[in-house]
C-alpha cells in the first residue's frame, strides 16, 4: 500500500520505532511485558516499532516513563 507521506517522515517513523525497540530490548522487556507496563496494545506497539504508526504524544510519554528516559531521547537522532 503506497504511503501519502514524504520519505523523510517514513524514515523518521522507522528511526523512532527502531529506537523504541532497541531501548525496550536493552531494558529486558518482551513486547508483552512492555505493553502491560505502558498500557499500549501489542498491535499498536508492533506498528510503532515497525514505523507504521504515528504514536500519540501521550503514548510516547508512557513509553519514555517505562524506559526511564525522556520523550526527547526517543524522537531525536
Amino acid at each position: 500500500m503506497p504511503s501519502d507521506h514524504p520519505d523523510w517522515i517514513i524514515e523518521g517513523r522507522r528511526a523512532l520505532g527502531d529506537r523504541i525497540a532497541d531501548l525496550r530490548t536493552a531494558a529486558h522487556y518482551t513486547q508483552e511485558q512492555f505493553c502491560e507496563a505502558t498500557g499500549l496494545s501489542r498491535r499498536n506497539l508492533q506498528r510503532i516499532e515497525r514505523g507504521e504508526a504515528d504514536p500519540r504524544y501521550s503514548e510516547l510519554m508512557r513509553i519514555a516513563a517505562v524506559l526511564d528516559t525522556r520523550v526527547a531521547v526517543l524522537v531525536n537522532d
